[in-house]
């Protein structure tokens, strides 16, 4: 059923959750008629689960988003309700920037973002079929029946997509937050060749703030200065967070109840994420553990609805009722939100190119939870990358492609692309075998190149980016350069972090290198030190203490380079190569990796099959 045609705009974003959102701005700021569909106009940018941006490794993606020019970490800041640097015991590689936001405040904003853009407009409609013909795209249609005609279209339905909510035993079609579900898209994209498969998440209870005691609780402040994602200023922290613990009761009832849990019973058929389990599958993975952590957030700043995380459940309602009321402080809370599981569809994303473009049909894209990963920050960073990948091919130009070294957003494309997933994908730092190299405070140098091309970092912005690393690069040196002379306060700083008193005069760089001695320690004997804003001084630090360190991680990246450069063409017959195995040839006819470097990180392909590759295409160049 075909309504009317509307020829209004060159791509089409399917979903306005956090993929949707930046797939949807970042083409319409690099010129092309956008249209993004949403199922519910009041949910865009949604945040169904835990009312946070960020987190380990997932701030590292947040950062490097804002540096391509993306909007999360932006709108994060305008939410936020607490910051906090996690990880600031480790070394700098895995410090990671987590938010607490206000869920309304930031769907506001991101919704004012979208409606103020030119060459997007926010629709509220279903999507029921992407219309393919010779394996290329040629629009989609609603549920209405009207054709929108366009030359891509961006799937990023999220966790709507034959969506169905399990509370116990209470089975039903909804999308998250009891939204309506997606239920026809699915039959469309199979028949457009589309491998599907079927995944599960979760989200634990909300309970009201009065009817907690908080006494009984630790109290977790924001950080004493609350970093921002997209900003150089301190922001304000307007909330604390609370912890609390399951007990041995809490887990006695959860055992007793292990027969009503869908988990156990059958009844939920989708893979969950490994790393975010519900209560009942902790305890009984982990049933040598006498507690399990919980921490209280607030949803908002102008509501009393709290957030339970680490309670994720799909048990019954009643025995949720029973856990809540076992654990401290939560003795007579009063529940807002039942816990649920939720079952959805998503492809297998070794379908994809790196570029997020379907390899079979082109002008497809796909992005966030409907490629296999979970996250609001995995979602939004290939919601930005599939937007301008999309927009730089109508273009006509070269795509954006951001290889393991260069960022995390790399090596979550990669991972996906080339490995697939058999469970939902959560980014972590340990995922990055780069991870010194890719940190938070150097994600604008790594990355502002690649939204400079795509047009989505202004003058303004890159003069700014410029100014700073040219007073980085003069700190640096100025650091190497200037010597401390030998005195009774260098003495006492050496002395202070655990080593002998120096026989003379030292470089400040070679201070530094030394663990526990810091910049601020140094502060009043560096007469050298000018007006350095914070941010750089600390940058100068990690690049000063861990140069050694740095310097072995871009030797191996060079390494990682030089493979990635072989690349394998997209015709090659693997079953003709003399010397490989057959279970890797299949492999590789399966993927068609771009390069060798791709090839090497397939799942069951040896450093053997790699160096036949390598000899192959010696022999073929010669």
């Amino acid at each position: 059923m075909i309504t009317y045609t509307n020829k209004n705009y060159n791509i089409a974003v399917i979903g306005a959750g956090h993929a949707g959102c930046e797939a949807a701005l970042a083409a319409a700021r690099m010129g092309f008629r956008t249209v993004l569909f949403t199922l519910t106009m009041d949910l865009v940018a949604n945040l169904p689960c835990n009312p946070s941006i960020g987190g380990t490794g997932k701030g590292h993606i947040v950062f490097e988003i804002d540096a391509l020019g993306g909007t999360m970490g932006k709108i994060a800041d305008g939410a936020m309700l607490q910051s906090r640097m996690l990880n600031v015991s480790k070394g700098p590689a895995v410090h990671s920037l987590r938010m607490q936001a206000d869920r309304v405040r930031y769907r506001e904003l991101m919704r004012h973002e979208l409606e103020s853009c030119p060459n997007l407009l926010l629709s509220q409609a279903e999507v029921v079929e992407v219309k393919t013909e010779n394996g290329k795209v040629r629009g989609v249609v609603t549920k209405t029946g009207a054709f929108y005609e366009c030359d891509a279209v961006i799937v990023t339905t999220g966790t709507s997509l034959g969506g169905r909510i399990i509370i116990g035993e209470c089975v039903y079609s909804a999308g998250p937050d009891n939204t309506v579900a997606a239920t026809e898209l699915t039959k469309s994209l199979l028949s457009a060749g589309v491998k599907m498969q079927r995944f599960k998440t979760g989200t634990p209870p909300r309970v009201h703030s009065d009817s907690i005691d908080y006494s009984v609780m630790e109290r977790q402040p924001g950080d004493e200065r609350a970093v921002l994602f997209s900003s150089k200023e301190y922001g304000v922290n307007k909330n604390d967070c609370f912890v609390t613990y399951t007990n041995e009761k809490t887990h006695q009832i959860i055992k007793d109840n292990l027969h009503r849990s869908p988990l156990f019973s059958g009844i939920i058929e989708g893979v969950g994420a490994r790393y975010c389990p519900s209560i009942e599958d902790k305890v009984t993975r982990f049933a040598d553990k006498e507690r399990h952590q919980l921490f209280i957030e607030p949803m908002g700043e102008n509501t009393k609805e709290m957030y339970i995380q680490g309670l994720s459940s799909s048990m019954p309602e009643e025995v949720q009722m029973q856990i809540i009321k076992s654990i401290k402080g939560l003795e007579n809370a009063v529940v807002m939100r039942t816990a649920y599981a939720i079952e959805y569809d998503c492809c297998d994303p070794t379908q994809l190119y790196p570029t997020l473009e379907f390899k079979e049909i082109k002008g497809l894209y796909g992005a966030g939870q409907f490629n296999g990963t979970s996250g609001y920050e995995e979602a939004a960073a290939q919601g930005l990358v599939a937007g301008i990948n999309a927009a730089l091919k109508l273009q006509g130009r070269e795509p954006m492609i951001i290889d393991r070294s260069e960022g995390y957003i790399g090596t979550l494309i990669d991972d996906i692309v080339i490995k697939g997933t058999n469970e939902p994908y959560r980014m972590m730092t340990s995922r990055s075998e780069y991870r010194l190299v890719l940190r938070q405070d150097n994600a604008e140098e790594r990355l502002i190149e690649k939204g400079r091309y795509a047009g989505l970092i202004d003058d303004e912005r890159y003069s700014r980016f410029l100014a700073d690393k040219n007073a980085l690069e003069a700190e640096v040196e100025r650091l190497r350069r200037q010597t401390l002379p030998l005195s009774e306060g260098l003495k006492k700083v050496f002395t202070d972090a655990g080593f002998e008193e120096p026989s003379g005069g030292i470089k400040i760089a070679e201070a530094l290198k030394r663990p526990g001695i810091t910049y601020e320690a140094l502060g009043e004997l560096d007469k050298g030190r000018g007006d350095v804003p914070e941010y750089i001084r600390n940058k100068a630090e990690i690049e000063i203490k861990y140069e050694g360190y740095i310097k072995k991680q871009l030797a191996q990246i060079e390494q990682f380079k030089k493979l990635e450069s072989k690349q394998l063409p997209a015709d090659i017959d693997y079953s003709k190569i003399k010397g490989i195995r057959i279970e890797a040839a299949q492999k590789l006819a399966k993927n068609r990796p771009a390069s060798v470097g791709q090839a090497s990180r397939i799942s069951g392909i040896s450093p053997a099959d790699v160096s036949v590759l390598l000899i192959w295409l010696q022999q073929r160049g010669r």
